[in-house]
């Protein structure tokens, strides 16, 4: 730079200067390509100042990039630049010349007033866009006169610039983007994995690294293949084929039914999968994506668990809304009570004997009340009422196809009694191959769910209870005698209501004040009478026979009375026997009670042989005698009626 001369650009030579532009920044990029561009442009023109900034449009600021003034370099320089020849520049997008007086354009202008600069030539830095990317400029103290060569040079360093801020700013892009990807790309939920043509890891990110519990340098490389059993490392390879096969746009797919995979300590995982291809440099890649689903796996079996549960509370709690307990002051009921609460809180098996109807079920949740266990569900399975193909689906439950019908994945009993009690009523009815799966559970507290491979450990209590001789039955053969003596470790045996003649007048009024309120009546009063007519008959079917006639009898109660004349049967009632009950001619001849129960035992054995010996159900013996079904086992078992073998 020459600063006697008359002007910066008097002492101009274009090919020096091209040939600066040239070897100066053949080599170089970035910060030091912007250093050697301005300190060859200052030279060239001969001008006191030069730099190249970068432009900043959200808040009009420039920031030099390289920026030289009198010889020295000025580092992290950044100014606004409004009421500066620089935000004329920036604004009209195009070269801007000030020869001189430049001052006077721009009075407010500090840098220009301390330096003394009279004259600026700036011209924009452009994308091919036409977006403004920075600008270049020359000052000086001295004028500069309009030079055609001088500004031609000018603009050619100033395209120099341009495209080296355009690429910076391009790989700025480019690098944002990767970031961004890679930011994506390892914070997915889902494990992401790429493989090459031969199924090799070639990259992974963090969650599939969680998902094998593995350092990712342990997967790189390796083929995926060794990561999966059989079925899945084939189904991975026929689906890469057809990949292969498909058109671009198409080649992406779902996986049915997952892969299952495995981790270096061999547990194993199922995993929904998809799977993808693309191309880099005429190279096939893949990438595949896993989600563990044993997570969702558990909460769903959880779900259906506490649905399931729901359902049980339920009942539990309408039990309880109907205050269900143990009634009476006879001697063979305080010394049940007495049993209770002397088993109640220990966790031996309690085994209950009575016939149908006397309450066995309200002295096993007098059991359960009375055990550590209160807390936890008291789980009721009717072993009569179960069909035998389904009886072990529901003990144990079952995994979705296991058998026909069997849609859906299911808790059994068992599993919902996890930590509570489990009420066996009826537990003589139980198939004999179905008692060897109960002895385990009681021996081993273990189980499988049909269909299902994996063994569960449960802790549950069990009470159970039957009408039925088991010693007899285990002397037969037809109940398993090590489970008799399994269920048999506390036995308590519960009167017949025929034993109870005390309790009948109490239990008759208790059930005629719970009925007259859930009716919206006064509790009738119970005369002498219908206290005589209540303990002379047999009551059959016990307590809950007894239940049932009060309920008809309110029903049909006149003046705050009880009216039995409907509700006992007839077979009490001597009436009934003196007005003489036609026979089935139609003959008004009196019938003996050898004669009634014949006709009754015949009628039974119609009902039962029309439903295939079917008792309860929609299409049972009792719906169709229209009889409540432990009534009719109680008659069938009064008179002798068996299953035919």
């Amino acid at each position: 730079m020459t600063v006697d001369s008359p002007d910066p650009f008097s002492s101009l030579d274009e090919d020096a200067a091209l040939r600066m532009i040239l070897e100066g920044t053949a080599t170089e990029t970035g910060e030091n390509f912007f250093v050697s561009l301005v300190e060859n442009l200052a030279k060239a023109l001969g001008t006191e100042g030069a730099w190249v900034t970068e432009y900043f449009p959200e808040k009009r600021r420039l920031r030099g990039l390289a920026f030289l003034m009198n010889g020295e370099w000025v580092h992290n320089y950044e100014f606004d630049i409004a009421g500066t020849p620089c935000e004329t520049v920036i604004d009209r997008s195009r070269l801007v010349h000030f020869p001189d007086r430049l001052l006077d354009l721009y009075p407010g202008d500090p840098g220009l007033r301390e330096k003394g600069f009279v004259s600026y030539l700036g011209v924009p830095l452009l994308d091919v866009g036409g977006k403004c990317l920075g600008h270049m400029a020359v000052v000086d103290s001295r004028p500069m006169p309009e030079e055609p060569r001088a500004i031609a040079l000018f603009q050619i360093f100033a395209e120099r610039a341009a495209a080296e801020l355009q690429r910076l700013r391009a790989e700025s892009e480019v690098r944002q983007r990767e970031e961004k990807l890679s930011r994506l790309f390892d914070s997915a939920m889902d494990a992401i994995i790429e493989l090459d043509q031969n199924l090799h890891v070639t990259r992974i990110n963090s969650a599939a690294e969680k998902l094998f519990e593995c350092d990712g340098c342990h997967l790189l490389q390796q083929q995926l293949c060794q990561r999966l059993d059989d079925e899945s490392r084939n189904k991975l390879a026929h689906l890469k084929q057809e990949l292969d096969s498909r058109p671009k746009g198409q080649r992406y797919l779902w996986i049915p039914g997952g892969l299952t995979a495995h981790r270096e300590d061999g547990s194993v995982f199922p995993a929904e999968a998809t799977l993808s291809r693309f191309e880099m440099e005429r190279q096939p890649f893949y990438t595949l994506i896993l989600r563990n689903v044993r997570d969702r796996l558990e909460a769903e079996k959880r779900i259906r668990t506490l649905a399931a549960e729901t359902e049980y509370l339920k009942e539990e709690l309408e039990e309880l809304r109907s205050d269900h307990e143990v009634i009476g002051t006879s001697a063979g009921i305080q010394a049940l009570l007495k049993d209770v609460e002397q088993v109640g809180p220990t966790e031996a098996s309690v085994l209950i004997y009575g016939e149908t109807g006397t309450g066995k079920e309200l002295v096993a949740r007098a059991v359960h009340n009375a055990s550590p266990r209160r807390e936890n569900p008291l789980v009721k399975v009717n072993c009569a009422a179960i069909p035998s193909a389904l009886m072990e689906s529901e003990f144990f439950g079952h995994e979705k196809g296991a058998f026909t019908g069997a849609t859906g994945q299911r808790e059994g009993r068992f599993a919902l009694a996890a930590g509570g009690t489990i009420f066996l009523d009826e537990v003589g009815e139980l198939p004999i191959d179905l008692q060897a799966k109960l002895l385990r559970v009681l021996q081993e507290g273990e189980f499988e769910a049909v269909g299902s491979s994996q063994t569960r450990k449960v802790d549950v209590r069990v009470v159970a209870a039957t009408n039925r001789d088991l010693e007899q039955a285990a002397q037969a053969g037809t109940f398993r005698e090590d489970l008799y003596y399994r269920l048999n470790v506390f036995p308590m045996a519960l009167p017949p209501l025929r034993e109870r003649e005390d309790d009948i007048v109490l239990l008759a009024s208790t059930f005629a004040k719970r009925f007259a309120e859930k009716m919206g009546k006064n509790p009738p009063e119970i005369s002498a009478e219908c206290q005589r007519r209540l303990k002379s008959y047999d009551w059959p079917g016990n307590v809950r026979e007894l239940q049932n006639v009060i309920e008809r009898a309110l029903i049909t109660s006149q003046d705050g009375r009880l009216n039995l004349d409907r509700a006992l049967p007839a077979t009490e009632r001597g009436d009934a026997a003196c007005e003489g009950v036609p026979s089935e001619n139609g003959s008004g001849q009196v019938q003996t009670m050898e004669e009634l129960q014949q006709r009754e035992r015949a009628n039974i054995i119609l009902a039962l042989e029309q439903s295939a010996w079917r008792v309860s159900g929609q299409n049972g013996a009792a719906a169709l005698l229209g009889i409540n079904p432990s009534t009719l086992n109680s008659r069938m078992k009064s008179l002798g009626i068996e299953r035919p073998r």
